[in-house]
């Protein structure tokens, strides 16, 4: 039976990733951020960070026991797509994996897509200056709504808490790399993205040109943007701006200014084009 991590080992192993990557970012950076402001650079991760631990105390104090009971009811009664296949052991562990992440690619691509949810996604695209901490920088409204419409899908998928637990570990783990400030080298990337999403890869995403923007959803295997046709990439990730351009100004990106950037209601540009360059 698959013994998952404990709360405290899992935020243990977080916070190793989180400081060995800004060590990363401070020895050898892809990009230079904060090179004409490096003041800047400790309360840019702070208030990312903050969001980060506001968001966890939220799911830890209130939606945690909403995932246990779903996820207790689907054992008891065999409900869910895992408990209607004849599975058990690593063979199910990695279908839970794989139909969890099917999801997440869904709900990114409705993040995107819904104007209502786009609103509060968009906190987590403002980010001019992307680095680790920017894994952290999500409105709490997106989480609430993320977690509410996860009760339904645990429940149809029959994904046992132990298992969603694996693969948070695994998805926030992998997540801080792929927003990290740094590069794995073309040629290493090249083999990761074969089946997971690469730093070079969430860059393009994070790009401030809307057809990039709109493409690269998937969280951690890169599958799911080739079999949708969504995944883009850049030849060169050296020129991507990250941020959206009309949140630039310096008030969008105080705690106050994140809070309320559902409420701001600039033009968001049209989908993605035909002449959009999918690999």
């Amino acid at each position: 039976m698959l013994t998952p991590l404990e709360p405290a080992h899992r935020t243990a192993l977080s916070l190793a990733v989180l400081v060995v990557l800004l060590a990363w970012e401070t020895a050898a950076p892809y990009f230079p951020l904060f090179a004409r402001a490096p003041r800047e650079r400790l309360p840019h991760g702070a208030r990312n960070i903050f969001l980060g631990l506001l968001n966890a105390l939220l799911t830890a104090t209130v939606f945690t026991f909403a995932w246990r009971a779903v996820a207790d009811w689907t054992a008891a009664h065999s409900f869910g797509v895992l408990n209607w296949l004849p599975l058990t052991g690593w063979p199910r562990l990695a279908a839970a994996i794989l139909l969890f992440d099917a999801w997440m690619y869904a709900w990114h691509r409705l993040a995107h897509r819904v104007p209502f949810l786009w609103n509060f996604h968009r906190t987590h695209h403002t980010d001019a200056h992307m680095d680790v901490t920017t894994a952290n920088r999500f409105h709490i409204g997106e989480i609430i709504a993320s977690s509410i419409l996860r009760v339904p899908v645990l429940a149809l998928l029959g994904l046992s808490l132990p298992e969603l637990a694996l693969y948070e570990t695994l998805l926030f783990t992998t997540v801080q790399l792929q927003h990290a400030n740094i590069s794995l080298g073309p040629r290493l990337d090249r083999c990761l993205r074969i089946l997971f999403v690469t730093p070079f890869i969430h860059k393009v995403h994070h790009s401030r040109w809307q057809p990039e923007t709109d493409s690269n959803y998937s969280s951690f295997l890169s599958i799911w943007d080739r079999l949708f046709r969504t995944l883009r990439l850049r030849d060169d990730p050296h020129t991507i701006e990250f941020g959206l351009a009309e949140f630039d100004a310096p008030h969008h990106h105080t705690l106050r200014g994140l809070f309320s950037t559902p409420h701001i209601h600039p033009a968001k540009p049209t989908s993605v084009g035909d002449d959009v360059r999918r690999l």
